[in-house]
């Protein structure tokens, strides 16, 4: 086989359509642009969210409060799931992937409070509530900010 014998797969590759080019190809006069208006013209494009000079919808609606675009959320996870470790066992966010309790942890690890801890573990996150922290330690755990 030579370079020069190579070719695509049969149906890999289709010829683009030739705008403008007689009205036999089905794409001839206006090119599939219709009669006229913005979009009829060469560089004629409205912006996203452009509603024809009315009031757009992203300014009619009212805002409140902060926002940040930059927030990087932590993956919640509740006291009462860390029941399903072992005795002593070192909880993290890799130890819960691996149990499939959360199926990813991107920026980090939050323990809330939600339901009781009987076991007595050691767990490392990025943040705890108040509440949390108390019962893990109440457990005789201990807590590890990450």
């Amino acid at each position: 086989m030579k370079l020069s014998e190579l070719s695509p797969v049969l149906g890999s590759t289709q010829v683009g359509k030739r705008k403008g080019r007689g009205h036999g190809t089905g794409n001839g006069k206006t090119a599939g642009r219709g009669h006229k208006g913005q979009k009829a013209r060469s560089g004629g494009k409205v912006r996203a969210g452009f509603e024809g000079g009315q009031m757009p919808l992203a300014r009619r609606i009212p805002k409140r409060g902060f926002i940040n675009n930059f927030a990087k959320p932590l993956t919640a996870i509740n006291v009462a799931v860390l029941n399903r470790f072992e005795d002593g066992a070192v909880v993290d966010a890799a130890a819960l992937i691996e149990k499939g309790i959360i199926s990813e942890c991107t920026y980090g690890l939050k323990v809330l409070s939600n339901g009781n801890l009987t076991k007595k573990l050691t767990v490392k996150a990025a943040a705890f509530s108040e509440s949390a922290k108390e019962k893990i330690e109440q457990a005789g755990g201990k807590t590890e900010v990450v």
